[in-house]
């Protein structure tokens, strides 16, 4: 039996399997041991579980066929409260909203999950919109899921009138509202994300007649100025440190060198990163394709000898077996691509903290504006920057006039003279 491979005491073993969803917990760990992961992290997993199974245990129900959400959304409202040594919002209890996770997925696959036991009152409207947001705007999916985001907050604000027949009661004070409190608390690129997705569902819902004036003019508008901002990245010397204080004797430090070390040569999106494949690398031409995000142009680099070397050193020694064909993985089972670009950012955000550099931005844009910076410095134009940049529209490119020190210099004048 698979329970005996990762745990030797009878009396655990006991334990585990006369809990409630005790028959599944054999092939459950048949299903993780097959994914990849680890003896100790199964484990793991098997204990955070039990203490679902102790939940289900107190209901008073000797054997379990299936799981709803209801069972999970009560475990996750009582546990905090059994677990009064601890608090509800440090890691133990994300460890265990993992291990949960993951074995409602292994469920789902058998068809032993109700996940529609429980539905926000708001869901439908939501699916509707991303339907037409699909369908009619051609939105991309990750628009869409910027999109999904925003709008399930201003939903939860609005609670039992988040549906369809509830917006006919919608007023422009009640968006002005709840858009002002939202903004208050958030920085400007949040504020834009949801200003777009508040105007973009109140032309959806005008189309569908679910409202019978224009809603989207009632979300305010925040002034912003173009170029207000100076791009602040790494120095070439921070970037350097960084670059060597990454420890590559162990695989999580190769994979994570060579991400740094593309992002530092040639500047381009963290996204471009994780999105790039085993077939975007032309070893032959010794070239690299970085494919285009935010309706840039793809970028067609030459590979370096230093990028190539990294890349290499993780490929064979450090990215583990997979049928995924990004270059970079995650480095636990299951393995599988880079998930979100927060993923990337914390790994850059770890590198730079561990070489002791406060720098105001600390994901991949600090290796990016770095970059741009120094082409500027090394007397490239602004369309040599753009071109390397992915940048479509010149325009894009001008906020690094401002740290092209060398120009600025020749139009500086002269400090006056008093004459006497």
């Amino acid at each position: 039996m698979a329970l005996e491979l990762v745990f030797v005491c009878p009396r655990t073993l006991g334990k585990l399997r006369s809990s409630p969803m005790g028959h599944l917990l054999d092939g459950y760990c048949d299903w993780l041991l097959e994914g990849g992961f680890s003896r100790s992290t199964i484990r793991l997993h098997l204990i955070n579980v039990s203490k679902l199974n102790g939940y289900l245990d107190a209901q008073k129900v000797d054997r379990r066929q299936t799981l709803s959400a209801e069972d999970i959304n009560g475990f996750f409202r009582e546990y905090p409260l059994r677990a009064q040594s601890r608090d509800p919002s440090d890691n133990h209890l994300r460890r265990i909203q993992w291990s949960i996770n993951r074995f409602i997925k292994y469920l789902s696959q058998l068809r032993l999950f109700d996940s529609t036991a429980v539905s926000t009152v708001y869901q439908p409207l939501l699916d509707s919109y991303i339907e037409w947001m699909r369908d009619y705007q051609n939105a991309a999916p990750g628009t869409l899921d910027i999109r999904s985001h925003s709008l399930r907050q201003f939903f939860q604000w609005l609670g039992p009138q988040a549906t369809a027949d509830g917006m006919s009661e919608l007023t422009p004070e009640t968006v002005e509202r709840f858009f002002l409190s939202y903004a208050r608390q958030m920085g400007r690129s949040a504020r834009r994300s949801m200003q777009s997705a508040l105007r973009t569902f109140f032309r959806f819902c005008l189309h569908k007649g679910l409202v019978q004036r224009p809603l989207d003019c009632a979300v305010p508008a925040l002034r912003t100025y173009k170029l207000a901002t100076v791009p602040r990245g790494l120095t070439d010397e921070q970037a350097r440190k960084v670059l060597n204080g990454i420890n590559r004797g162990s695989n999580a430090g190769r994979r994570d060198y060579a991400i740094c070390q593309m992002l530092y040569t040639y500047g381009v999106r963290g996204g471009q990163v994780r999105a790039l494949r085993l077939q975007d690398i032309d070893w032959a031409a010794d070239l690299i394709l970085f494919k285009a995000l935010k309706n840039g142009k793809d970028s067609l680099l030459p590979l370096t000898g230093e990028v190539g070397q990294s890349l290499l050193n993780y490929l064979q020694n450090a990215r583990p077996p997979s049928v995924h064909k990004e270059v970079f993985l995650t480095t636990r089972a299951p393995y599988h691509s880079l998930p979100s670009s927060n993923t990337l950012s914390a790994i850059i955000f770890r590198h730079i903290r561990a070489a002791g550099i406060n720098s105001h931005s600390k994901g991949a844009h600090a290796f990016r504006h770095s970059f741009a910076t120094r082409m500027l410095q090394k007397g490239h134009s602004l369309k040599e920057i753009a071109d390397v940049l992915g940048h479509r529209h010149l325009a894009t490119t001008f906020i690094y006039t401002k740290v092209d020190f060398n120009a600025l210099k020749q139009v500086g004048l002269a400090w006056p003279r008093e004459v006497i």
